[in-house]
């Protein structure tokens, strides 16, 4: 027997904000809500899940964790647009300049990553 993925934790100040963020990001829903932890997941109930948890401090430092996304259905360019208009940031974390990949942060300033190709460019390989 191995272990299975079953649920991510984001801590928050605000977690109705990111969780709000990262709903609209994935395509997701709210599946509970319960003292200050705001559950999310896919509509068809798959894990894992990310529970955003209320927290009384602030993000200080860069996450040692972190999602990296694919554009789904539009270029990495449209992917790119809509995260920064859901709230996202582009974030400087020192990355060297010749990476494809672009660093972002969601409303609290989480890090993560939209990859430079889409998941249809990987499935034409």
């Amino acid at each position: 027997m191995t272990s299975r993925l079953s649920v991510i934790a984001i801590d928050a100040i605000n977690p109705r904000v990111v969780a709000d963020f990262w709903c609209a990001v994935l395509g997701w829903q709210v599946v509970e809500e319960d003292d200050g932890i705001i559950s999310i997941g896919p509509p068809d109930g798959t894990s894992p899940a990310i529970d955003v948890i209320a927290v009384p401090e602030g993000k200080t430092v860069k996450n040692r964790l972190h999602f990296d996304l694919r554009a789904d259905g539009v270029t990495t360019s449209e992917e790119l647009e809509r995260l920064l208009a859901l709230g996202a940031r582009r974030k400087d974390v020192g990355r060297r300049p010749d990476v494809s990949w672009v660093v972002l942060g969601d409303p609290e300033g989480n890090e993560f990553c939209l990859l430079s190709r889409s998941v249809q460019d990987l499935a034409r390989e």
